[in-house]
C-alpha cells in the first residue's frame, strides 16, 4: 500500500513541514557551497540567449531570483508542488523587488503546465531525484524549451570514488539527518539521505536523459562529486 501524500518522501506536503527552516537547512548541510552550484546552473543557461525561462521544483525560489539577478531581460516562471514553500519563495521575490520578472507558481515537474517551445531555457535544482517519474519529467522539459535552448539540472549525489568519498558519504548518511532532527523534522531529513543515496550515478542519470530525446552537452562532477550538473539541448524534434 503506497503512503498516503501527506507522508511520501519528496511530495510538496513533506515540503510543506520544512519550508520555514528550509533555506537555512540548505546553507547547513551543503556549507554554503550550493550557492557557488548555482551559479554554475545560471552560466549553463547562457543567459543572454534567453527571455523566458522556467525553473522547475523551485522551491523557496533561490535559482529563479538568481536567474533574475543575472540578466535583467529574462522573465521567470518557477514552479513547485510545495505551496507553503512558494509562499516563502514569493516574499523573497518582493524583498528582491524582482515581482514583475519572477512568477511563482504551484505546479508538478511530471504534468508541465506549458505549451510547446514555451522558455527559452529550463532549469532545476536538487529536484529531480523527488519526481517519481524522472522520464516524463525530462520529456516535459524537452517540449517545454525552444530547440536552441539550454536545460540545466543540479541534482546532489553520492560520491563513490576518490579519497574523500568515505568522508562525503559520512556528511550524508549522518551529519545531514542528526542537522535535520534538530532544526527541522527528522524524517524528512532522512528521507533527504536515502534519496540522495538512492539517485543513479551520473552516467546513468546521462543516459536516461539522452533516452527522454535530450542531447546531452555535459556532466560536470562539483566538489568532489557530492553534486552534479547536467546541461542538455532540447535535442533534434521529427
Amino acid at each position: 500500500m503506497s503512503e498516503p501524500d501527506s507522508v511520501r518522501g519528496g511530495s510538496g506536503a513533506m515540503f510543506d513541514n520544512i519550508a520555514p527552516r528550509y533555506d537555512l537547512m540548505n546553507r547547513l548541510i551543503s556549507l554554503g557551497i550550493d550557492q557557488s552550484w548555482r551559479r554554475r546552473t545560471v552560466a549553463a543557461l547562457e543567459l543572454p540567449r534567453c527571455r523566458r525561462v522556467l525553473d522547475l521544483a523551485t522551491g523557496t525560489g533561490d535559482l529563479a531570483i538568481q536567474v533574475a539577478e543575472t540578466a535583467r531581460e529574462v522573465e521567470v516562471v518557477g514552479l513547485d508542488p510545495s505551496e507553503r514553500m512558494l509562499e516563502v519563495g514569493r516574499e523573497k521575490v518582493r524583498a528582491a523587488r524582482l515581482a514583475d520578472r519572477v512568477e511563482l507558481v504551484q505546479g508538478d515537474a511530471e504534468q508541465l503546465p506549458f505549451e510547446d517551445n514555451a522558455f527559452d531555457g529550463v532549469c532545476m535544482a536538487f529536484g529531480i531525484r523527488n519526481v517519481p517519474d524522472r522520464a516524463r519529467a525530462l520529456s516535459g522539459m524537452r517540449r517545454v524549451t525552444r530547440p536552441e535552448g539550454r536545460i540545466a539540472i543540479l541534482e546532489l549525489s553520492e560520491p563513490r570514488r576518490g579519497l574523500l568519498a568515505p568522508m562525503a558519504r559520512f556528511h550524508v548518511h549522518t551529519v545531514v539527518p542528526w542537522l535535520g532532527s534538530l532544526l527541522s523534522g527528522a524524517r524528512e531529513y532522512r528521507y533527504l539521505q536515502k534519496s540522495i543515496a538512492a539517485f543513479p550515478p551520473a552516467e546513468e542519470f546521462g543516459a536516461m536523459m539522452e533516452s527522454a530525446g535530450l542531447d546531452v552537452l555535459d556532466i560536470a562532477r562539483l566538489t568532489f562529486g557530492v553534486c552534479h550538473l547536467y546541461v542538455a539541448t532540447p535535442g533534434t524534434r521529427t
